[in-house]
């Protein structure tokens, strides 16, 4: 993950209040002076303004009042502002494999995200993920829609062994859904992996068509697939999403490109639901864990 620019504006604003808390004392005016001078700059790193006005709040909560010892004024600060993004990214969790292991058969997971946010490279890596973890995916063509989406998911499926359920271009796309449902309760299959359209332009229909599908398909699990490069457009999308169909968690691509990196803290934060994975390259082993800690100390050390 790069996060160049939000760790830059994170160093600094933990720099500033470290300066102001060591020459003078910490008042509510000064606090709301500094988030002033870098809201902008948060903003420009996909930060929200909810989220800044979040974060403000918090360290107000965290510092305002308190006996900062002057020989440990910066490791004071780091500790407040690290729990002040902890307690965004860590709304909710969940453990992904845990979930699946202890789950029922067949598990059923709804992949949403629009097209070319890396949803159907994406489910490959995880029906690859599902494969390594000793388990039996299926996955469901039902982006019936996209040229080229069911070509890309059969050679997904051919190199990875897995079966993959699909019917002619144009079809009901939650019939396909439901016809890898009854292949996995036939032949024993542990997990129905999803792929559905993300045509953004046609709006209305398209969430109503997700709607639809998870109707019909009563997933255990949704996932919303974002392109984290997009930076607002995928907090945009995702708050979309969650107010239309809904969704469990969030993985987020292009994780090793993205410069920014305040895309990962205002999904969280808009939506309550937990990035469970994130993308770091194109290969299928390059879907890792997302680690909240590991995430935020990469900001402020």
């Amino acid at each position: 993950m790069m996060l160049e620019k939000l760790r830059e504006v994170f160093q600094n604003i933990k720099g500033s209040i470290s300066r102001v808390v060591l020459e003078r004392k910490l008042d509510e005016k000064t606090l709301d002076d500094l988030f002033d001078e870098f809201e902008l700059l948060l903003i420009e790193a996909d930060v929200a303004v909810p989220v800044v006005e979040a974060l403000r709040q918090s360290l107000k909560n965290k510092l305002l009042g308190k006996n900062v010892p002057r020989k440990s004024i910066e490791e004071y600060i780091t500790n407040a502002i690290e729990e002040s993004l902890l307690d965004i990214l860590n709304k909710n969790t969940l453990d992904f494999d845990k979930e699946i292991l202890n789950g029922p058969r067949p598990y059923i997971i709804l992949f949403l995200g629009v097209n070319g946010s890396g949803k159907t490279t994406t489910i490959a890596k995880i029906a690859y993920r599902l494969k390594k973890m000793g388990l039996d995916p299926v996955i469901a063509a039902s982006d019936t829609f996209r040229a080229g989406a069911i070509e890309q998911l059969r050679k997904h499926c051919n190199t990875l062994g897995v079966r993959l359920i699909y019917q002619d271009y144009g079809a009901d796309p939650a019939a396909v859904a439901f016809d890898a449902i009854q292949h996995a309760q036939a032949k024993n299959k542990d997990i129905v992996l999803i792929d559905t359209a993300g045509r953004m332009q046609t709006n209305k229909n398209l969430m109503e068509e997700m709607k639809k599908i998870k109707r019909v398909s009563n997933p255990h699990m949704t996932i919303f697939v974002g392109d984290a490069l997009t930076g607002n457009d995928a907090i945009i999308q995702a708050r979309e999403f969650y107010n239309n169909v809904g969704f469990d968690a969030v993985i987020l691509t292009k994780m090793d490109a993205d410069a920014k990196g305040g895309a990962a803290i205002t999904i969280s934060y808009e939506t309550g639901r937990p990035i469970i994975f994130v993308g770091t390259g194109q290969s299928y082993e390059d879907l890792v864990p997302f680690n909240p800690r590991e995430f935020v100390r990469r900001l402020l050390y």
